[in-house]
């Protein structure tokens, strides 16, 4: 009966390993990526910390005309748009342009990647609140 059992168990082996190394990859994939701050555009910072304590950090994030930021992702957030403009966004799901209003705000569970640039003619600029 042992080895009945034996039999009937190691197909649950291969299943729990696949899974574990599906959970780890997908770990290591987000975080490859930088977080908004660390993120920037040719070699320039775009977010400055505005303030971070045990709760929450806040970022503001400045896109002049042409600037963008680099790919990157995003845990929980909100977000307000200071300085509206247009900004073409791409993510897994593709490319679009997207106006944005001055005054305007979001909330995201997080974003596993996107990178934006600002193809308007003013600069936009945002406010980002990430809680611990």
């Amino acid at each position: 009966m042992s080895s009945r059992i034996r039999k009937l168990a190691d197909p649950v082996k291969p299943v729990l390993l696949v899974a574990s190394l599906t959970v780890l990859v997908s770990c290591t994939v987000q975080t490859t990526l930088p977080d908004p701050l660390a993120a920037g555009w040719n070699g320039a910072a775009v977010c400055e910390k505005l303030h971070e304590d045990s709760s929450q950090r806040v970022l503001r994030c400045t896109f002049p005309p042409g600037v963008g930021h680099e790919r990157h992702f995003h845990d929980q957030h909100f977000g307000y748009t200071i300085a509206g403009g247009r900004m073409e966004i791409t993510d897994s799901n593709g490319t679009r342009e997207v106006d944005l209003a001055t005054g305007i705000s979001f909330a995201s569970d997080g974003v596993v990647w996107h990178e934006v640039l600002n193809i308007g003619d003013s600069t936009t600029v945002f406010l980002i609140i990430e809680p611990k």
